[in-house]
This record gives C-alpha cells, sequence and structure tokens, in this order.
C-alpha cells in the first residue's frame, strides 16, 4: 500500500485502532476484529511481544489493511519496522530521526505533540499528521478545538482519552482521526476472545465517527 493510500485510508476512516496487549496472539486476533468491522487500519506498539513477527503477518495476510507501527522510538527500530511491511511509524512524541527515515523511504508518519510548541515543531518535520497526546489531561476535546484555532491547517489525531463519551466531541473540534487503544481493544474481551463484543465495538465507533462529520459538515 502506498503512501497516499495510506494516508487517505487513515483520513477517511478517521480511526487508528492502538493494539497494546500482552500477547502477539491476541494482537493478531485483535486487528483482524477490527478490520471484519470495517476498520482496515491497525497500529502495533513496539511493547506487544514479538510486534515485528505480528506486522508481518498483518502484512502478508490482509493486504487490504494498513498496519503500522507505534512507540518507533530510533531509526533503527523504524528499519525493522518497515522490513516488517509497516506502512506508517507513530510515537508518542517528537523523535525527528524517525520522521526522517519515514519521509526517506516514504512511510506515512505522525509524531507525538502535546504543546503548541510541540505542535510546530511535528508540523515542521514534514510529518503527515500531528498526533496530539494525551488529550485526556489536557482537556479531552476542548484542547484539540484550541489548538485547532492557532493552527487549522494541521491535521490532528486525537490519542489518550478518546472513549464512547468524547469521540464524537473530538471530531467536532476538529481532529482529522482518533487514536483509540483500550476503549476499542478491551483487554478483558481478548482473553476470551470475543469476536462479537471487538467488533459491536468498531462498528460503533465508526458510527460515531460518520455522525459526526455530517454534524459538522451542515453546521
Amino acid at each position: 500500500m502506498k503512501k497516499a493510500e495510506v494516508r487517505a485510508r487513515i483520513e477517511e476512516i478517521g480511526i487508528i485502532p492502538g493494539i497494546r496487549v500482552s500477547t502477539p496472539e491476541r494482537a493478531r486476533f485483535a486487528a483482524e476484529m477490527v478490520n471484519r468491522a470495517g476498520i482496515p487500519i491497525a497500529e502495533i506498539t513496539m511493547t506487544v511481544p514479538r510486534a515485528l513477527d505480528v506486522i508481518s503477518y498483518l502484512a502478508k495476510t490482509l493486504p487490504e489493511m494498513a498496519v503500522g507501527a507505534g512507540t518507533v522510538l530510533d531509526a533503527e527500530t523504524a528499519w525493522r519496522c518497515l522490513d516488517a511491511g509497516a506502512t506508517f511509524l507513530t510515537s508518542t512524541g517528537l523523535v525527528p530521526e524517525v520522521v526522517e527515515f519515514a519521509l526517506k523511504h516514504d512511510l506515512v508518519v505522525f509524531p507525538g505533540a502535546m504543546t503548541p510548541t510541540d505542535v510546530i515543531a511535528a508540523w515542521r518535520t514534514g510529518a503527515d499528521f500531528v498526533k496530539i497526546f494525551p488529550c485526556g489531561p489536557l482537556g479531552g476535546p476542548s484542547y484539540i478545538q484550541s489548538l485547532k484555532l492557532p493552527f487549522p491547517q494541521v491535521p490532528m489525531i486525537a490519542t489518550g482519552g478518546v472513549n464512547q463519551r468524547t469521540a464524537a466531541n473530538f471530531i467536532l473540534a476538529g481532529a482529522t482521526a482518533l487514536g483509540i487503544g483500550a476503549e476499542l481493544i478491551n483487554p478483558e474481551a481478548l482473553p476470551v476472545m470475543k469476536e462479537e463484543q471487538i467488533q459491536e465495538l468498531a462498528r460503533r465507533y465508526l458510527g460515531m465517527v460518520k455522525a459526526a462529520r455530517a454534524k459538522k459538515n451542515a453546521r
């Protein structure tokens, strides 16, 4: 999947499931479930055991899925993620060497940012999106709205504090997409592989994003 396609997929779907679980088997299962529910995107964090194997498996078995790597903290790890088949890279902060690597190798990249200064620094690197993290402690949707006022040109991914109560408000506040972890990939559902529970949550979030965008466009 080419860079432009991955970027368009993220913009279209508006949800990036952050998979941060305790085993590679659960990570594969979670990614497969959200894909079946209509979210062909998965961010496998480097904290997942054998994360690179998970990325490689998903890239080979689900070629229609945009599979990315999260918590990428150095260029060496970025290389390994690319070799495994990752199509996007992200981290919770700005790691210049990771952004430079992604730009050089035509990968979608979205570094993390918290303050306005962080947003400026991240956007000036040439990143595709800027991940605002952690949104919850900083004010939730109102913080995204505050950042969008001086930076309307920066496509922001709201992460941290996104749940069923806040998801629509983050979109209405100006977020391009939502990074959702445990509130979508429910750790309690994974040990017993509750397929319907994960898929139902995924479909619910998709509906929230769609409805919020329609409401915003109607304003």
